[in-house]
This record gives C-alpha cells, sequence and structure tokens, in this order.
C-alpha cells in the first residue's frame, strides 16, 4: 500500500520569508535552530568574500565556521544599527584578514615560505568534489581564474560588488574603507579584468564561486555542532 504522507517542509524553509531581524529575535528568544535560516541565506557570500581573500576553499569554509559561531556568540549585541549581512559580512572579514596576516608572518619565518609552498601545491593537486566538478563552464572558469589573478587590493571589492552585488556603502562599511577608495578599487579591478574577461563573457556570472547543496548542508550541520558545544559548557 502506498502511503501519501508528504515529508514535513524542513523549518528554515518554512521560515525563509523572515527578515533577518525577526529571525535575530527569535534566536535570542531561545530558538536556536532558526540560526540555520541565516546560515542557508548566508553562506554564498561568505564564501565567496572569504575566498576572495584566501584564494583557498577549505581555509574560507574554516573562516566561515569561525564567522558564524562568533556571530551567534555575539549576537546579543547587534545593534541593528547597520544591516545584519553587513555586520555579519565584516566578521568574515576580520577573521580571512587575520589568517592572512597570520599567514605572512609565517611565510617571513626560515622556512616558512618553502613550506607555505608546499601546502599550496598540496591543495591545487588535490582532486575537486563531485559539486566543483560540476562548475566546468568556461564563463564561470575563466571568471574564477581571473578574479584570483586580481592584486589583495581589488580582488574583495570586486568580489563582492560584481558577484555579491553588494552596495559601495555596504563594501566599505565591510572592509573598513571610504567609498571613494572602494570606487577607485573596483574601476581599476574592472580595468585589470577588461580585457581577458569583459569581452568574452562578460564582467559577471552568478555561477562562480557557489557554494551549495551538500556544502551548504555540511556548514549548517558543523556550525550547530559547535554551537551545541559552546551551549554545553554554560
Amino acid at each position: 500500500m502506498t502511503s501519501n504522507t508528504v515529508n514535513p517542509e524542513p523549518n528554515w524553509q518554512r521560515n525563509s520569508l523572515l527578515s533577518d531581524e525577526e529571525v535575530v529575535e527569535r534566536v535570542l528568544s531561545g530558538d536556536t535552530a532558526l540560526y540555520e535560516v541565516l546560515m542557508r541565506r548566508y553562506n554564498q557570500r561568505l564564501f565567496r568574500v572569504a575566498r576572495a581573500i584566501l584564494r583557498d576553499d577549505s581555509e574560507a569554509e574554516d573562516v566561515m565556521q569561525d564567522a558564524y559561531v562568533r556571530c551567534y556568540t555575539s549576537l546579543d549585541q547587534f545593534a541593528g544599527r547597520a544591516k545584519f549581512s553587513t555586520w555579519l559580512t565584516k566578521i568574515a572579514v576580520h577573521e580571512a584578514s587575520r589568517r592572512v596576516r597570520k599567514r605572512s608572518r609565517i611565510e617571513e619565518l626560515p622556512g616558512g615560505r618553502e613550506e607555505a609552498r608546499n601546502d599550496m601545491e598540496i591543495v591545487k593537486s588535490s582532486e575537486p568534489d563531485p559539486e566543483q566538478q560540476t562548475l566546468t563552464s568556461e564563463a564561470s572558469s575563466l571568471l574564477e581564474q581571473s578574479v584570483d589573478a586580481l592584486p589583495d587590493l581589488y580582488r574583495s571589492v570586486f568580489m563582492l560588488r560584481e558577484i555579491e552585488n553588494m552596495s559601495i556603502a555596504e563594501i566599505a562599511s565591510c572592509l573598513d574603507l571610504t567609498e571613494q577608495t572602494v570606487k577607485v578599487r573596483l574601476f581599476r579591478a574592472r580595468d585589470m579584468l577588461r580585457r581577458k574577461l569583459y569581452d568574452r563573457v562578460g564582467a559577471t556570472n552568478s555561477r562562480a564561486f557557489q557554494f551549495m547543496g551538500k556544502r551548504c548542508d555540511g556548514m549548517v550541520r558543523r556550525v550547530f555542532e559547535r554551537i551545541e558545544g559552546i551551549r554545553g559548557e554554560k
């Protein structure tokens, strides 16, 4: 006998239309599971901005976890003066930048640069996971390679503006820059990419640097595991 039972809609999907502020308020009131709404809403953005700064998928995911956990533990400090998305993105930017500074210090130590180079070779030689293999279109591949090749000063600005469609004001806030500096860096980034990219695939491609499916699910699971550990310590 065939069952007509329909699987219930996941909690985060049922509440996906809530505003960020409404979700934050309910999480602070004890509905911790609803934090998943925010993670799934901003996984893509946080991955892209962390990836732009670090140019390493695995390290970008580590930054995402740390940013979500730090955000959760500081949620009561969110005053609403800025958009929640800007506040969260800024946390991820600061964590990624901290790792870049730490990496630079390691490379300055005797033997550190060679070890870092060897680590990068391991990353480059590893096989991509099945989801990454689906991102094989020429447009996405060319965009990712071209953005990675941008100097550090311009890569994050380009990623947030052209890939994530954030406003100049939001980018300035997230990166601790003036709006004029953001505009200048964006102009220069576009100029650098124009010959290689604009004429072939256009300035943007929303399929690039994706963080969806199993990767998104895994991030949600790992963050909740860490949150449960924090709650258990209290």
